[in-house]
């Protein structure tokens, strides 16, 4: 039997980018958020439609270009619809956007809050030696890999660079700084369990519910 405990890890950001604008209103550079509101405008048979965006800082506005005189009939009858009925969903999923946003900005602020929604793809029936876990990240994050790991497990930041510094956890893929940098789409970690005392409260912690 199995003594391998793997688990998916999917990572929601809680705060979407912020792109740095001029703010007219503040005079400088100003972070503006999405106010998750769409403004829609008709020109005949064009449509012209702009996330809204404020300023930080004040309420001052930037209109983030979504349709640009777009002939009516060749807008998709759902995106219309969402569009004029302000879809949270849609306004969530633009506003995650990251690379529309560095073709309209040259600085975007990514923040580290994130969500952990844990699945168990294989338990095993035994107290569990070797931890598995997968991520999936969608949207970048400003989040290093150590302070997941640890506030997520219930270990120390140490600890985690001792075992990965020993080879009883190790990644996926190439690299050896990577406890520093922000988990990635499609890494794996692998940790030996079999010599901590502590093994289950890991195992249990990387597979909670949340």
């Amino acid at each position: 039997m199995s003594d391998t405990l793997r688990v998916l890890w999917t990572l929601v950001p809680q705060r979407a980018p912020q792109p740095w604008l001029h703010c007219s209103h503040c005079g400088d550079s100003r972070p503006f958020e999405s106010s998750t509101k769409f403004r829609l405008n008709a020109n005949g048979k064009r449509l012209d439609a702009w996330l809204i965006y404020h300023c930080t800082a004040c309420s001052q506005t930037w209109n983030r270009p979504l349709l640009e005189r777009r002939p009516a009939a060749a807008v998709d009858p759902q995106l219309l619809a969402a569009l004029q009925q302000n879809d949270p969903h849609l306004a969530r999923h633009l506003a995650f956007d990251i690379e529309d946003l560095r073709r309209r900005s040259a600085r975007i602020e990514v923040f580290a809050e994130a969500l952990v929604r844990r699945e168990t793809l294989c338990i095993c029936g035994t107290e569990p030696r070797r931890l598995e876990i997968d991520f999936a990240v969608a949207t970048p994050l400003r989040l290093r890999l150590d302070r997941l790991l640890a506030a997520e497990l219930g270990v120390t930041r140490s600890r985690l660079h001792r075992l990965q510094n020993s080879g009883r956890l190790v990644l996926s893929a190439p690299g050896s700084r990577w406890l520093r940098k922000p988990p990635q789409d499609g890494w794996r970690i692998c940790l030996d369990l079999s010599e901590e005392r502590d093994r289950e409260a890991i195992a249990t912690a990387a597979r909670r519910s949340q």
